[in-house]
């Protein structure tokens, strides 16, 4: 059986990693780890795949090299670097970790699109040897906006049939608001760095992140802070009771194969990621509970989506 377009461009290589080739780039996969805190100690519970361009050898800015790639060939390319992803995470992350990939919503418009796209990764998953379960995925829908409502609806409820988790991305970022949340029920919510870190500047800013926290959780709803590069941030992250955090303070992604095994036998303390320096007086209050999940599994849940509808929520207008 011949391979598929996205799969024709990729290739093992001796290390047993793979690559991809594209026109006069390398793509590779790199991996930041997902930290879930447990009793005053972190474990790596789930890697997010990151794609790393080279041109000659040299790297390549992701931002770059996507905006070079004429629309029509973006969404092939997203989907390269998911079975890259797929790939190198076989062969190279804990199998019993979560594996998260990105989904821009622009490249769904249509069933021929999303059962191309549901079908490039079980081949993926097929040729590392189904060594990864669906379940243990999460398709990370990114915060650019949608090309209508019922094709991002019908692309979640594809996923969710086919086994797979779902995340919404840079929550407070873009179309990441908290109508896309209420439309697509997510087992995930990864908060935008950017204002995660504004946020946690401010008492009023903790505050509120604390009680965004508060009401996923009674949702059933796992939480992630992204882009938590201080130590401080770090225990704010705790304190609020987030389900997970990731961040340079935690690891700095790494290209595949990784040194990241270690992290699959043994917890690190919080009080040991990093050096702490004093947080902002600000940042000293508003903590929040301090019982966070052992566990970081979302129940696999096959609610059906709903339809985007205007709402107002945490402050933010997000119709």
């Amino acid at each position: 059986m011949s391979r598929s377009e996205e799969m024709a461009h990729i290739a093992r290589q001796a290390d047993g990693s793979y690559s991809a080739n594209w026109g006069v780039h390398v793509l590779k996969s790199a991996f930041q780890p997902i930290f879930a805190f447990s009793e005053g100690k972190l474990r790596a519970a789930a890697y997010e795949g990151l794609i790393r361009p080279f041109r000659e050898g040299k790297p390549v800015s992701p931002g770059a090299f996507f905006s070079a790639i004429p629309k029509d060939e973006q969404g092939v390319v997203e989907s390269v670097a998911r079975s890259l992803h797929l790939l190198n995470a076989a062969a190279c992350i804990d199998r019993s970790a979560f594996i998260f990939v990105n989904f821009d919503p622009r490249h769904f418009d249509g069933a021929l699109s999303i059962h191309k796209a549901l079908t490039t990764m079980r081949e993926a998953l097929g040729e590392a040897g189904n060594v990864l379960a669906p379940e243990r995925i999460v398709c990370e829908i990114t915060e650019q906006k949608t090309l209508t409502e019922s094709s991002l609806l019908d692309f979640v409820k594809a996923l969710r049939n086919g086994g797979y988790r779902v995340a919404v991305d840079d929550y407070g970022a873009e179309d990441s608001d908290m109508r896309r949340i209420q439309a697509l029920r997510p087992d995930v919510v990864k908060f935008d760095s950017a204002w995660v870190n504004r946020l946690m500047e401010s008492d009023p800013g903790v505050k509120l992140l604390n009680e965004m926290v508060r009401q996923f959780t009674a949702l059933g709803t796992l939480t992630i802070f992204e882009g938590i590069e201080q130590h401080w941030q770090l225990d704010l992250a705790e304190k609020a009771g987030v389900s997970m955090v990731q961040g340079f303070v935690l690891a700095k992604p790494e290209l595949a194969p990784t040194s990241f095994g270690v992290f699959s036998t043994a917890t690190r303390s919080t009080a040991d990621m990093a050096d702490q320096p004093a947080p902002p007086p600000a940042a000293r209050t508003g903590a929040g509970p301090d019982v966070t999940p052992e566990i970081p599994v979302a129940p696999n849940r096959r609610t059906e989506a709903r339809p985007l509808r205007p709402a107002r929520v945490f402050g933010k207008r997000t119709g």
